[in-house]
């Protein structure tokens, strides 16, 4: 697919690193467009087909692995190549449910300049890419769920101990130790959100099947 004609399509919530993709692409002379999350990257490709997504998978309203999913199960969208960006779904079983879903790659956060270009190019000017069989919806959600449950018990697990640490480090520390703290208690919210939704999906499938 020709990049010039097709642009790189980079769907990331966090304005400073979608900011950083952006300059560090265009920079090089490729031609970028952007969205906050999977709903607005589907408006996006329904303007026009990218030819390489970057995603973040930790998104609101529609994150990284739903996006995946719902690509691969369009015939019009399948085959755009995915490239996955993410500092916290990061485990190999979180990766291995990546691959699973199409993605062609996965790069963790903070991620090198180089590398990222290194990737983009190999991924741009490769033959074509060959990917696995969309997964069956029950599949997704069963390897959605998994996901979603052990990182949240992950999150959990970290608030407690940075809750620990602003109640026992000096007082000169505690701005930072609060500060993180706040932001794994947003992640926990986000993620025990998705779980909810995807518990609500399922047992509207029931339903419909009952």
């Amino acid at each position: 697919m020709d990049t010039l004609e097709h642009p790189i399509l980079i769907v990331e919530d966090a304005d400073y690193f979608r900011e950083l993709l952006e300059a560090t692409l265009i920079h090089r002379g490729y031609i970028v467009v952007s969205a906050r999350d999977g709903v607005e990257a589907l408006e996006e490709i329904k303007k026009q087909e990218p030819s390489l997504i970057l995603a973040d998978i930790m998104m609101p309203r529609m994150d990284g692995f739903a996006l995946a999913q719902n690509l691969r199960s369009n015939p019009k969208t399948e085959k755009i190549p995915i490239l996955f960006i993410s500092a916290t779904f990061i485990s190999q079983e979180d990766i291995d449910f990546a691959l699973s879903l199409g993605a062609v790659t996965f790069l963790e956060k903070p991620v090198d300049a180089q590398e990222l270009l290194l990737t983009v190019g190999e991924i741009l000017t490769g033959s074509d890419i060959e990917t696995p069989e969309p997964l069956s919806d029950e599949s997704f959600h069963r390897g959605y769920r998994k996901r979603l449950e052990t990182k949240l018990k992950q999150k959990y697990e970290q608030i407690m101990r940075a809750q620990r640490l602003v109640e026992s480090v000096p007082k000169r520390q505690r701005n930072e130790f609060e500060t993180l703290l706040r932001q794994t208690k947003a992640q926990y919210r986000q993620i025990a959100g998705e779980l909810e939704s995807l518990e609500k999906l399922g047992g509207s499938r029931k339903e419909s099947r009952s």
